[in-house]
């Protein structure tokens, strides 16, 4: 039996990552399909390749994840784990129905607080640990579109000269290279998350002593990550790519730099942040530096709904599912 539980909260945490691959796909590729900087489908594969290498880069974000947000991982047991996943899983698979980008990191969290607080209470929460992560997860996208905005407007000062047809020529090419800058530092960030789940459910079972991640939990969470990628999020890239702000090749390759930096920073730092809302803000941050009614700033409206309802759905929805899953 406790192997059976183990095996569940494995294959779950990486159906979790397959699916925020596709989910996410779209925060690596939308901008640069959306200007026809690449093909869609060689963009969608150069995000999963890079996606893969991406999440084999570090362990830093894992053990944040692993080790923040509950106490102690022998407070808990494999049945609180596996739902908080399926409540991150029904969020993440809602959102992409209907085409809203939402966060998956705090999809994650907020499952993870509900399960334990159904299973043992908040005195099973680290509460600090939770705190600074909700504010990586919160500050990122402020921070985001402010420097998307400087970004932007430093472009604008250094190539304002030039013609519409020369800017956007170079800049296409140029916007292969961030988007791939993108794709490496989204899997550096976004991958870690499920590792750090399953690290915390081997330390938990007793089959780890500490939340080091092992080699082969690191390569499912990759390839996973990578292959949900190449799935591809089509509903979510049009939203991403033109909904919120018509893109061009110059705005595109500031929000794909822009959202690189933020994201690749966080993972220096071992915090854990939504790619979604960190390319959102760049967008927006983008759009706002050519004028601010050029964002669509109702579709970012709905967005932000989204957002706030999305760790007490996912805490909801992990709790009915501990309370379903303990009765057996």
């Amino acid at each position: 039996m406790p192997e059976l539980l183990i095996i569940t909260v494995v294959v779950l945490a990486l159906a979790f990552d397959y699916i925020n691959g596709f989910h996410d796909t779209a925060n690596a590729i939308a901008t640069s399909v959306s200007t026809r900087a690449l093909p869609p489908r060689v963009a969608v594969w150069m995000a999963a390749s890079l996606n893969f290498l991406g999440a084999m880069y570090s362990t830093g974000v894992a053990k944040t994840i692993g080790g923040d947000l509950v106490k102690s991982a022998q407070m808990i047991n494999q049945q609180v784990i596996i739902a908080a996943l399926i409540g991150a899983i029904f969020w993440n698979l809602l959102t992409w129905w209907y085409g809203i980008p939402s966060s998956s990191s705090h999809a994650l969290v907020g499952g993870v607080v509900g399960a334990v607080l159904a299973s043992i209470g908040i005195n099973g929460l680290k509460m600090q640990g939770i705190i600074k992560i909700v504010l990586s997860l919160v500050i990122s996208p402020v921070l985001a579109m402010l420097s998307g905005l400087i970004i932007m407007i430093a472009l604008f000062w250094i190539f304002g000269r030039m013609s519409p047809s020369n800017i956007n020529s170079k800049f296409k090419r140029m916007q292969i290279l961030s988007a791939a800058m993108m794709s490496f530092s989204h899997g550096s960030n976004d991958a870690q998350k499920a590792m750090g789940i399953i690290t915390l459910a081997l330390v938990s079972g007793g089959y780890l002593t500490t939340l080091e991640v092992p080699t082969w939990v690191k390569l499912s969470a990759a390839l996973a990550m990578g292959l949900g990628t190449a799935a591809g999020g089509w509903r979510i890239i049009k939203t991403m790519g033109g909904k919120i702000f018509k893109l061009e090749p110059i705005s595109g390759f500031a929000a794909d730099l822009n959202s690189a930096i933020v994201i690749f920073t966080a993972t220096l730092l071992h915090l854990p942040v939504s790619t979604t809302h960190v390319v959102s803000g760049s967008i927006m941050g983008v759009g706002t530096a050519k004028r601010v009614n050029a964002v669509r700033w109702g579709v970012a409206q709905q967005m932000l709904i989204a957002w706030i309802l999305t760790i007490p759905c996912t805490a909801l929805v992990s709790a009915i599912g501990y309370k379903i899953i303990s009765l057996f």
